[in-house]
């Protein structure tokens, strides 16, 4: 019978380290006020001071989270700054009368008054508004310190990620197989068929048009990108033979102002053509079909497939699975929706992207 494993991040998962974090933190501010650490402790574990002290532990880390994980993210984050410095400066004061009861509790155990043990509420009140502020200072440098550090290092991973995508899409632009093929292509149709000869030239054009001189920002117009693929698509279908019937669908709605990083739903489609059965006696398909629900863009890209080659499908070719994932978590975290089929005899793709609205440069407004 195998042994289970035993999870030993429940630590973490769950940030129980907060706690001991809390209980070292007043305990420091106690050895300093009391000028030893020793006769602190001897304090807390062996008078009535450990109530008091576990109401400044438990109540003040409720104000801390509060604050981090509600007020800021609800308002200071919006720029709703005189409403968050109205509830901050209220979470500061109910806490501080939260924490007073201690002191009574303290006191009613050490058979005194508040007066007589500490002075009064006046004096209690004076203690706990200052602490509480230092320790809700401190958990407010800390988050603000991590966000700071893992913003800065998704930028350099995304400068990273740019430099190395742009590499491999170079690559991909002067590829001589797909040029050449789809040159000698249009070549034909020039005495065979001239109309669609010259509808297929300016989509070529179109095509090395894009790749080289717009697609050169982090995010270009979603129209851009759409036209992209359905310039690539229409050379792709006269480079094929003709047994292979590709359906594409593209029910974007209103796509004005909004934005999507290039080529990120290039990859799919690539990788159905590359992929694709080519069996003669059988139907060979591609079906893609884009919609936008809202902000959210889907894609379905479906294509036949040999049933040997499915593992070398879900490798992802050129630029690979786990890459396009990597760059969907560096470009859109938590955004996206990605799920990879593999059934017999067919391969299919189902993704979701939220998209945002972009600021159009001069030069996208003009060509709009």
């Amino acid at each position: 019978m195998p042994i289970p494993k035993i999870d030993t991040n429940w630590l973490i998962r769950y940030k129980l380290y907060h706690i001991p974090f809390w209980c070292v933190y007043h305990f420091i501010w106690w050895s300093i006020a009391i000028g030893n650490p020793l006769k602190a402790a001897s304090y807390l574990l062996f008078t009535p001071m450990l109530v008091k002290f576990s109401f400044y532990v438990i109540f003040q880390a409720i104000a801390v989270y509060f604050n981090l994980y509600f007020l800021i993210p609800r308002y200071l984050e919006k720029s709703r700054f005189v409403i968050y410095i109205i509830l901050l400066l209220s979470t500061v004061a109910i806490t501080s009368l939260w924490i007073t009861p201690g002191y009574y509790l303290s006191a009613f155990l050490i058979h005194k008054s508040v007066i007589q043990a500490y002075g009064g509420l006046y004096n209690c009140l004076g203690e706990a508004i200052p602490s509480t502020l230092a320790s809700m200072t401190l958990a407010m440098s800390i988050k603000l310190t991590k966000n700071w550090l893992q913003t800065t290092r998704r930028q350099q991973l995304l400068e990273k990620e740019k430099l190395e995508t742009e590499l491999k899409f170079l690559k991909y632009q002067f590829n001589p197989h797909f040029l050449f093929n789809s040159i000698n292509s249009i070549f034909f149709l020039i005495h065979k068929n001239p109309d669609m000869a010259s509808d297929s030239l300016a989509r070529f054009s179109e095509l090395l048009r894009h790749q080289l001189y717009e697609c050169n920002d982090r995010q270009i117009p979603l129209s851009k990108e759409l036209d992209y693929l359905e310039n690539f698509i229409g050379l792709e279908k006269l480079r094929q033979h003709d047994d292979l019937e590709v359906g594409l669908e593209i029910d974007p709605g209103p796509v004005a102002r909004l934005g999507i990083a290039p080529f990120i739903l290039m990859t799919f489609v690539e990788n159905a053509f590359k992929h694709v059965s080519r069996q003669s006696g059988r139907r060979n398909w591609i079906n893609i079909n884009i919609r936008l629900n809202g902000l959210q863009l889907e894609m379905d890209v479906d294509n036949s497939t040999w049933e040997e080659e499915l593992q070398e499908v879900i490798n992802y070719g050129g630029i690979g699975l786990k890459n396009v994932r990597r760059r969907l978590e560096l470009l859109y975290p938590g955004q996206y929706e990605l799920s990879i089929t593999k059934n017999t005899g067919s391969f299919a793709v189902r993704f979701k992207l939220m998209l945002s609205e972009m600021e159009l440069s001069p030069s996208y407004e003009l060509m709009a």
